[in-house]
């Protein structure tokens, strides 16, 4: 098999990320991809009989949310097994590095990957206080990122950058269809809860701009609680019509379960986003029966490419394909696209990023195809999580038509 993996345990020196550090990292980045570029301005990077093009992966693989990053890395190394070891026909190494939900982590080993394996793209990145970590330090020296799940909405409005693709969606944009199916749903009167973090903020920003009817209290929450129960009691005498959440990963479990014993699932309508999906459903079981998910993917979704990869990512992995993991394996299929256009050479970077940008390839969710701003111009959907004669299962109910255009997109401007 042509596809290596490369483990590496990098020792953490503590979470607060200093100014210094972050100056000093981003110094040795740019440095270091100046310096290579100027001693082989000529020559490839991948040959066809040279050594496997290295791709880094950075993800949240342990703690919490670990399961999430596990997602994306799996369902991208399936999408390479597939080819062969292959992208674009190149062989390929995946160099993969757990970030721990750490940014200053995750910044030097960008910085790793960068300057000591040469590497010219890096997809993954789970969370978006990492994503905003390592976004600017990876695309200024001149590294194509692939982001395949975090999405804050600055990177894809004021912040973007022309070496930065996302294959998932901006966190505005992915609640502002929450907050279009809350108005569907005919809800007036709305209680709404998050993590206390970038992606937990932007969250509830973007439900507030698509639903009109009244927030009776926005609460945020630690990263990781672990009990929800004073903020239960204080939901129950708020007296809502309807709880819209947002806690990916083991946060979600924690929370759905305890809003099952305390007796409001069934009671009070929960919708979330993020919070009951592929990855937390085989521990929620039928305790998360009756929840309704706003979400940018379903397994059950009709498409021939999405048949074969749900049944393909089961047959491996022994669990049923979730958002995380669908988005991976269209970044997985978007570079192989790419690669094919350039022959695998990832020299030309310019060159790279125009074959990724109007790349045409099938994606698990259906129609595929980049705003302006590099981020996708796909849909939504309302996915109930029903009972069925194999236990509780995801089930698409169809799509979320937004009455206005993101906004977002139009304060990107690419140089």
């Amino acid at each position: 098999m042509t596809v290596s993996l490369i483990r590496r345990s990098l020792r953490y020196r503590g979470f607060s990320e200093t100014a210094r550090q972050t100056r000093a990292a981003f110094a040795v980045l740019t440095t270091a991809a100046v310096t290579s570029a100027a001693a082989l301005p000529s020559m490839p990077v991948q040959a066809a009989d040279a050594a496997p093009l290295k791709i880094g992966f950075i993800g949240t693989l342990s703690g919490p949310g670990g399961a999430l990053g596990q997602d994306q890395y799996d369902a991208f190394m399936l999408a390479v097994e597939q080819k062969g070891g292959k992208l674009g026909g190149v062989p390929v190494q995946v160099l993969r590095e757990d970030d721990q939900l750490k940014p200053d982590l995750a910044l030097q080993e960008a910085q790793q990957l960068i300057s000591r394996d040469g590497v010219k793209i890096i997809t993954g990145v789970t969370f978006s206080n990492v994503m905003m970590a390592i976004h600017k330090p990876v695309t200024s020296a001149g590294v194509v990122l692939i982001g395949s799940n975090a999405g804050p909405t600055q990177l894809a409005g004021a912040g973007c950058s022309p070496l930065f693709f996302s294959t998932s969606w901006n966190n505005d944009e992915l609640h502002e269809a929450g907050g279009q199916l809350v108005t569907d749903l005919g809800f007036h009167r709305v209680y709404v809860m998050a993590p206390n973090y970038q992606a937990g903020r932007d969250a509830v920003s973007g439900f507030k701009r698509d639903y009109h009817g009244s927030i009776v209290d926005e609460v945020y929450t630690q990263v990781n609680q672990l009990d929800y129960s004073a903020e239960l009691s204080q939901l129950q005498a708020a007296q809502p019509e309807a709880v819209y959440v947002f806690y990916p990963g083991g946060m979600g479990v924690n929370f759905v379960k305890q809003y099952r014993q305390a007796g409001l699932l069934g009671k009070i309508p929960l919708i979330s986003v993020s919070t009951i999906d592929g990855t937390t459903l085989p521990a929620l079981k039928e305790l998360a029966v009756g929840a309704i998910t706003s979400a940018p993917y379903s397994p059950d979704l009709q498409n021939p490419q999405n048949t074969q990869f749900v049944a393909a990512f089961s047959k491996k992995y022994g669990r049923v394909a979730s958002m995380y993991a669908a988005q991976s394996y269209d970044a997985a299929n978007l570079l192989d696209t790419a690669l094919a256009s350039v022959k695998g050479n990832v020299s030309d970077t310019q060159a790279l990023r125009r074959s990724l940008a109007g790349a045409k390839f099938e994606s698990v969710r259906g129609a595929f195809s980049f705003e302006g701003n590099q981020f996708p111009r796909s849909g939504f959907y309302r996915v109930d999580v029903v009972r069925t004669g194999n236990g509780a299962q995801f089930q698409a109910k169809g799509p979320i038509v937004p009455k206005f255009d993101n906004p977002v997109a139009q304060q990107c401007k690419m140089n």
